[in-house]
């Protein structure tokens, strides 16, 4: 499945940069996924099917998505 991405998520690859950093921004959409290195603000672009595969978890969609729980309120 291709990745639901937004403006400026936060992604986490699975393998890292050459400086080190794990954490990528998303600076582009369209059918080439623009990002930006966390850790020395390099840019590459991605196909939506390439940056699948090297995704491992899109940090900024988990805090989107944890429920909140009804009772606790």
């Amino acid at each position: 499945m291709l990745p639901d991405l937004q403006m400026n998520d936060l992604l986490r690859l699975r393998k890292p940069h050459p400086c080190g950093s794990y954490e990528w921004k998303v600076v582009r959409l369209g059918a080439d996924i623009g990002l930006e290195c966390l850790g020395c603000q390099h840019r590459v672009m991605l196909t939506r099917r390439e940056l699948a595969k090297r995704m491992k978890v899109n940090l900024t969609q988990q805090g989107r998505e944890k429920p909140t729980d009804p009772e606790s309120v």
